[in-house]
């Protein structure tokens, strides 16, 4: 599976700080769940990221 790749799977996506400092992002598709924590300078990075992503996607629709 790649980042092309798609698939028909419903998942719900939560963000939020912890009550030790961290952010998590929180995945729940059927009967998984995938908490990721993050400190908060990782979690900007990837902020970061996905802003650069969402513009490349952007462009690619203009």
């Amino acid at each position: 599976m790649g980042i092309n790749s798609e698939r028909d799977i419903e998942a719900n996506m939560q963000i939020g700080p912890t009550d030790i400092g961290m952010v998590r992002i929180f995945i729940e598709a059927g009967d998984i769940e995938i908490p990721m924590d993050f400190d908060p300078e990782e979690a900007e990075e990837i902020a970061e990221e996905i802003r650069a992503a969402a513009q490349a996607a952007r462009s690619l629709s203009d």
